[in-house]
């Protein structure tokens, strides 16, 4: 059920997808005995397409989602495994042309290559299955392998996750093929606006991971009150932050996360697990 709510409701009111909807909505009524609230609805629904497509509103909504943790720490020495959550690759584009398509998160992929090689004892786990709604046989998984061997990553140190849906389904499946050990290490790759539901979820299954945040949609902290000068960038960020955001609070809703906005874990608590 969750997982259907999160492909239906929760694409539906991401501020593109809704306020479009309203739009429409609004010049539909026009044509009815309520025309007046078919254009105040229109107005409303212009005005805040607007402030999504050029304001900072979407970089205000992302920055405490992006600036929760801070880069690795490399000085406490190397890791015992990478994980790497889905995201990266369009499983649909990638079975319709036969080869790896990756898309806006390929920053996922060559992070954890370039980690790969400066740890060349570490696992690499890669989880990814298909987030449609209606099951077809495209899977994420099934052609990250190929990526990472093309990027000079050995077979042998690939475990490969191609079931989970979402990011609650990484944390369990991820968990069950790394099999982690008590002391080690395991760092979680993904985009640094998505870390804080991703560690929160992943500490709720019981594997505690150190966050290693890339893809990051924003600069420097003085760019937050600047303007988009293209219309798609402010919209890409806008529905990038109310996702999350709605993901946040369902889980933390539902008790699947402690924290509305996981972040890093005390010190004291990061030193007695190791």
């Amino acid at each position: 059920m969750f997982f259907l709510l999160s492909k239906t409701l929760g694409i539906i009111l991401l501020p593109t997808n809704l306020l479009v909807g309203l739009g429409l909505a609004g010049a539909l009524l026009l044509a009815t005995r309520f025309a007046s609230a078919g254009r105040r609805l229109m107005v409303a629904a212009t005005v805040w397409l607007a402030l999504c497509a050029w304001s900072p509103l979407g970089k205000l909504l992302l920055y405490p989602l992006e600036a929760r943790f801070p880069p690795w720490d490399a000085a406490n020495g190397a890791p015992d495994g990478i994980i790497v959550l889905g995201g990266p690759i369009d499983a649909d584009l990638s079975l319709a042309h036969g080869r790896p398509v990756v898309g806006a998160a390929g920053d996922r992929i060559v992070a954890a290559a370039v980690l790969a090689h400066r740890y060349p004892n570490a696992r690499v786990v890669y989880s990814g299955g298909s987030a449609n709604l209606v099951f077809n046989d495209a899977r994420e998984a099934d052609y990250a392998a190929e990526l990472f061997e093309g990027l000079g990553i050995a077979k042998a140190r690939l475990l490969i996750e191609r079931r989970a849906r979402n990011t609650l389904e990484n944390a369990e499946l991820a968990k069950a093929l790394a099999a982690p050990k008590p002391g080690e290490r395991w760092l979680l790759v993904t985009s640094a606006f998505h870390m804080p539901r991703s560690v929160g979820l992943f500490r709720n299954a019981g594997f505690d991971v150190e966050a290693y945040p890339v893809d990051w949609r924003l600069g420097a902290r003085a760019d937050l009150l600047t303007f988009s000068t293209v219309a798609a960038d402010g919209l890409v960020r806008s529905d990038l932050a109310v996702r999350e955001w709605m993901g946040l609070m369902a889980y933390r809703t539902t008790g699947k996360i402690d924290d509305l906005l996981p972040g890093p874990a005390p010190k004291a608590k990061q030193l007695s697990q190791r």
